[in-house]
């Protein structure tokens, strides 16, 4: 099967909706935390535990979308439905996450549980079809990791925008917008950002829906007593169980995103001499800082992120999974201890500047991990496929689904237990009278907060590369897979829809 079944236009319309659903999970998991705590003042103990309650909830909800896709063909596709399904809800709880209703104590509380566990579940409803679909574009292996790497390059770049309209907003908006009331200009700020993303964002990921074709659907194959479920094929198949634990010890990963801004808030201070200003005028001066110092961590995690996945097309073609990711991984723990002890040793804001480079390479394994899991997830497929004649293409795209949002949570969780750790307390640092800059804490506290974008996320790294010493589909091994796979599949009279 080495013909190309893709066609140009296909793939950058799959890709382009890869750059709209990729702007919208950057909305909600790199700015929730800040906004939850530092905005709505909801208590760090409230926000911890509906991250992980919505984890625990999603380790079921994952798979069981998978199970239901994987199970069910409509008369408009098998995956491809979900992205019209899935899209008006996500967005419409995307506007109403960030809305700031005048709702106080428990009713907040509520409001904000509610909100955010249904734009979980729908999320998933339109993220585990849609990155299933690599699966059904084409039955030839390399040009589905061609179809992940170039989609996922345009998938980070969505992730990216997000934080190019809040850096011009942290010097356009205090313009526009009284800053009198820091909350109130903050709750505007993320309400202007999140409707512009969402605009843009879902009109990317619809349009897709019209230009893409589901044709390499394996025929349905009818499970007989004695057959392995679902779930069991997939806790039984040790280099899926190994990808995920991958997946899950490298959710430190998303640090320097998740935290960038409270690091922006807490950890540094550029601009002018605070001291004399009114409110108003303090509050437009920490707004700059924190945009300016928030964008050179994103665009440090850009950077070597996107660099990397701009890469993968080239690097997947020539160089196996396997070693990629353990040397990327090592390269960036190595790199996040340099970052530690720049940011300790040197004075502020000069650590800031002089850790740039090491940022960068330790922001590196981000595209290598965020291309690499997926395809690998899609050999183990290909691998159980070959083993007991499933093909569950749905509930793979579930793993890769659950270990991102995981890795999301455990990220903003971090950021929780950082905050009660140094014993922050988000109404007294922001509200409606009072901002406190950076300058104003101390030096272990700026240093607590840098930790998050440094030695945190590099120690994440060392140990999720420890699982890839015993994953063995690569090599001579995966090409006998493969080969093995397609025989077997010509033999059962595999075709294609036209």
């Amino acid at each position: 099967m080495a013909d190309k079944y893709v066609s140009k236009k296909e793939l950058w319309m799959f890709s382009l909706g890869g750059l709209g659903q990729g702007m919208i999970y950057a909305m909600m998991s790199s700015y929730i935390s800040d906004y939850y705590m530092s905005v709505l003042h909801l208590a760090p103990v409230f926000v911890l535990l509906l991250m992980l309650l919505a984890r625990v909830w999603d380790a079921v909800n994952d798979p069981l979308m998978g199970m239901i896709v994987d199970k069910h063909t409509t008369r408009w596709g098998k995956m491809k439905p979900y992205i019209l399904f899935a899209a008006g809800p996500i967005a419409v709880l995307t506007v109403l996450m960030y809305l700031s209703p005048s709702l106080d104590g428990s009713k907040l509380a509520i409001y904000c549980a509610v909100v955010y566990v249904l734009w979980g579940m729908m999320y998933t409803m339109a993220d585990v079809p849609f990155w299933g679909l690599p699966n059904v574009l084409t039955p030839n292996a390399e040009e589905r990791s061609s179809v992940i790497s170039f989609s996922k390059i345009w998938n980070s770049i969505g992730s990216a925008l997000p934080e190019v309209f809040f850096f011009i907003a942290g010097f356009v908006l205090p313009k526009v917008i009284s800053t009198a009331n820091p909350v109130e200009y903050e709750k505007k700020r993320y309400l202007i950002i999140a409707c512009t993303v969402v605009f843009i964002g879902i009109i990317l990921y619809v349009n897709s829906y019209f230009h893409i074709k589901e044709r390499a659907l394996p025929p349905v194959k009818q499970r007989k007593p004695g057959d392995p479920s679902q779930l069991k094929r997939v806790f039984t198949c040790k280099p899926l169980l190994l990808v995920i634990l991958m997946g899950v010890l490298s959710s430190g990963r998303y640090m320097v995103q998740a935290a960038a801004i409270h690091v922006g808030r807490y950890a540094f201070y550029i601009g002018p001499d605070l001291a004399g200003m009114t409110l108003e005028e303090k509050t437009a001066a920490i707004s700059a800082s924190v945009s300016t110092v928030k964008t050179i961590f994103q665009v440090c995690a850009i950077v070597g992120m996107f660099g990397a996945t701009l890469l993968m097309p080239l690097l997947m073609k020539k160089f196996d999974y396997k070693k990629l990711l353990i040397t990327t991984c090592l390269a960036g723990f190595v790199s996040s201890i340099g970052t530690t002890l720049i940011g300790w040793f040197l004075p502020n804001p000069m650590n800031l500047y002089v850790c740039i480079p090491f940022v960068i390479i330790s922001c590196i394994p981000l595209g290598v991990i965020n291309t690499i899991s997926i395809a690998m997830i899609y050999d183990c497929l290909d691998y159980m496929e070959l083993k007991n004649g499933f093909r569950d293409n749905a509930l793979g795209a579930a793993c890769q689904g659950f270990i991102n949002k995981l890795g999301s949570a455990v990220s903003t969780c971090g950021i929780v237990v950082m905050y009660m750790v140094i014993g922050f307390k988000p109404a007294e640092m922001l509200s409606d009278s009072v901002i406190v800059a950076a300058t104003e804490l101390a030096k272990w506290q700026n240093f607590a907060m840098f930790s998050l974008v440094s030695i945190v996320p590099g120690v994440s790294l060392l140990l999720c590369a420890l699982p890839m010493f015993f994953y063995q589909i690569s090599g001579e091994k995966k090409k006998k897979m493969q080969a093995d796979l397609q025989a077997k599949r010509e033999a059962e009279g595999f075709t294609l829809s036209e």
